[in-house]
């Protein structure tokens, strides 16, 4: 497999620096697996689901990860350094991976003061430019003091351009988020259902269940060649019930679809998946790589947002649909001036 073939020129203005508004007014580029193509809007999804399918939902919750802080002098003809400490992963209630910058003026052992009473200390420098974080707090005091301080961890190819701000907090958290904040990225197929449109969704006889898996820094690393070679990713923490196993089970048993919302909600429920095409609960990490050739046995059809050139989210898409339909598909999206990424618009795609 070559990576080139995943590969498509995207224009910088395509990439989405703010969402559509209100979120649910995107447009949705409807993918047939014939390689028809319909253009629509988010809104209108029920009408190309039947009463009785299951969208799937990531119900995780984003962490204000990005946290600005001083790294005190060390001595007294030193001077202070301002960090900007972004997370990454969670390691126990109270320590955490990160990245921060400038790494090359931290160390083991040094204090990083993010504000009055909230600290942490650097127990490590890890491969790949990170550290390891003790918190002074920990569980339910160590996310307030986080939700109090930090900001929305907005991908590379939107902080690049502007900083995080208030409205951030509100439009790159989903609006069904559960109450265990562990995520650095949002799953961002899920920010277009607003309230509204979920009520449409019920209306339309349509239903809803959850998936849980903690999104990490990975969702944003170019794919390597090590990674195709090993055929495995970066693990995430994900859980599927063992009551939203037999709910989706029976409805596809029924004849049903199974909609995931977003990859996230795809690979949880592809990692959970027997040989036989059921679903099976689980609680831990996945690694699960999917692209071209392999087997989708749990997804009839997923709404997702544009991805990445080169990225192994755009193989997984192209391992439902097909490399020729989705490159053609995102061709027409390029011409059309559809949105890019995270706050971009869409897709619906139907194998």
């Amino acid at each position: 497999m070559n990576l080139a073939d995943f590969h498509f020129d995207l224009p910088e203005r395509l990439i989405a620096l703010r969402p559509a508004d209100p979120q649910d007014s995107a447009r949705l580029l409807v993918v047939h697996g014939d390689g028809r193509l319909e253009d629509a809007t988010v809104r209108d999804l029920p009408r190309y689901l039947t009463a009785g399918d299951v969208l799937v939902f990531n119900d995780t919750r984003v962490l204000p990860a990005a946290l600005k802080g001083v790294r005190p002098a060390r001595d007294e003809i030193g001077a202070d350094v301002s960090c900007d400490v972004n997370l990454v992963e969670r390691i126990d209630d109270h320590t955490w991976r990160a990245l921060a910058r400038p790494g090359k003026r931290l160390k083991a052992g040094d204090p990083i003061h993010f504000a009055e009473g909230f600290r942490a200390t650097i127990t490590q420098r890890l491969d790949g430019g990170e550290i390891e974080l003790a918190f002074d707090q920990s569980g339910p005091a160590l996310e307030q003091a986080l939700d109090a301080h930090g900001g929305m961890p907005l991908p590379p190819y939107i902080a690049r351009r502007r900083p995080a701000d208030a409205r951030d907090r509100e439009t790159y958290q989903t609006s069904f988020a559960g109450d265990d904040a562990a995520s650095v990225a949002a799953p961002t197929a899920g920010l277009h259902f607003t309230p509204r449109l979920l009520a449409e969704i019920d209306a339309a006889g349509l239903a809803r269940e959850t998936v849980r898996l903690h999104v990490g820094l990975g969702t944003f690393k170019p794919l390597e060649e090590a990674q195709l070679a090993a055929n495995r990713l970066h693990a995430e923490w994900r859980r599927l019930t063992p009551e939203t196993a037999t709910h989706l089970n029976a409805a596809r048993a029924a004849g049903h679809r199974c909609v995931p919302v977003g990859t996230t909600a795809m690979r949880t429920l592809e990692s959970c998946t027997t040989p036989e095409g059921t679903l099976a609960p689980a609680t831990g990490p996945t690694d699960i790589f999917l692209k071209p050739g392999d087997a989708v046995r749990a997804t009839d059809a997923l709404v997702t947002n544009f991805h990445l050139p080169g990225s192994s989210l755009f193989m997984l898409v192209c391992a439902l649909m097909g490399t020729d339909v989705m490159q053609a598909a995102y061709a027409h999206a390029i011409a059309s001036d559809y949105r890019f990424y995270s706050y971009g618009d869409a897709c619906l795609l139907l194998p």
